[in-house]
């Protein structure tokens, strides 16, 4: 199993009782955790030791007589300490954030979320719902693809335990640039949400140079995911938030490279309302225009911008950049000639 076990096997502990209310038998314990972790065998004296560690923990799990035997289960204090406050403000900004999270629907993170909403809104006071409705009325969110991985979420589940557990999976995936689906095995690392979007940052099993193994795989073009009985060890030289935090976009994983676009003065105005990077930066030229000097791996991460900016923008560096940006150009006037 992964290096946190211990951690995995005590989350599995506390969800199985959780949902049981006559508690379970260490023996009972022992083959739930087998099937659920998908484990060979464990030894009870294993899960005693993980339930007094809860218990050290203050977590309100207890040891009773029963007709099966000694059970352990939840105690009264266990639900007791998940109560909830909360303001009109608060619920407001946890409604946005829900919102904003729409892509997540039918997943086992929005079950999640769902979950906890319905439990926040058992406990408000009827005039702080009322407060709360009156408020709700002055801020909207628009804008939110309308875009769900319900479809997906046996996927997404495959995944996510792969990810705890540091087991390979065994994917079929279609490529953007292949017609057809592909038989491959990856690490999965973590799951990015990006753009409305869900993606897996995951080593192709198959790819051996250490450099361009770890790729991002975008869940729309999964059609089938199945964990294996194959553990991998995560990458010790491998930071994952600066992995990720590289890019200005999903194309992750490589140097960044120094773009420098020139725009208008009147595009330059939206840049600096929208800005495309936090570290952006923007130096002012004579005619009233602009240079922004901005971070990105890959030249598609700029020209999308870059394009809907039409003719207020234009990339000075890199070469490549511009290179593409012309063959583009081609294309599209190729297209509007006719």
């Amino acid at each position: 199993m992964a290096r946190n076990e211990q951690l995995i096997r005590q989350h599995k502990i506390l969800q199985i009782l959780e949902r049981v209310r006559f508690g379970k038998t260490l023996a009972e314990l022992r083959d739930d955790i087998i099937e659920e972790l998908g484990l060979t065998s464990i030894h009870t004296r294993t899960l005693r030791r993980d339930l007094e560690a809860l218990q050290a923990a203050g977590i309100d799990v207890g040891v009773h007589d029963s007709a099966r035997g000694k059970i352990w289960k939840m105690g009264p204090r266990a639900k007791a300490t998940t109560k909830i406050s909360a303001s009109a403000t608060e619920l407001i900004a946890l409604s946005l954030g829900r919102r904003l999270l729409n892509p997540l629907v039918g997943t086992p993170f929005w079950m999640g979320i769902e979950s906890f909403w319905n439990k926040v809104q058992d406990e408000i006071p009827a005039p702080v719902l009322a407060h709360y409705e009156k408020y709700m009325r002055t801020l909207r969110v628009l804008g939110v693809p309308a875009k769900s991985y319900e479809k997906h979420q046996g996927m997404i589940k495959t995944c996510n335990r792969a990810i705890l557990e540091h087991r390979v999976v065994e994917i079929k995936y279609r490529s953007k640039s292949s017609a057809s689906a592909k038989t491959r095995k990856i690490e999965p690392y973590t799951i990015v949400l990006f753009h409305s979007s869900l993606y897996i940052i995951a080593a192709a099993v198959e790819d051996k140079d250490p450099e361009t193994r770890v790729r991002t795989f975008k869940l729309d073009r999964f059609e089938k995911a199945k964990i294996l009985d194959e553990w991998y060890k995560f990458p010790k030289d491998l930071d994952l938030d600066q992995f990720v935090g590289n890019s200005l976009g999903i194309f992750i994983g490589n140097k960044p490279r120094n773009f420098k676009i020139k725009i208008s003065s009147e595009a330059a105005r939206w840049v600096r309302e929208d800005p495309w990077q936090p570290d952006q930066k923007m130096k002012e030229l004579r005619d009233g225009s602009v240079e922004l000097m901005i971070k990105a791996v890959h030249d598609m991460e700029i020209i999308p911008k870059v394009l809907a900016l039409g003719a207020e923008a234009e990339i000075l560096s890199p070469a490549s950049a511009r290179k593409s940006m012309l063959e583009i150009v081609k294309k599209l006037n190729k297209n509007y000639a006719r």
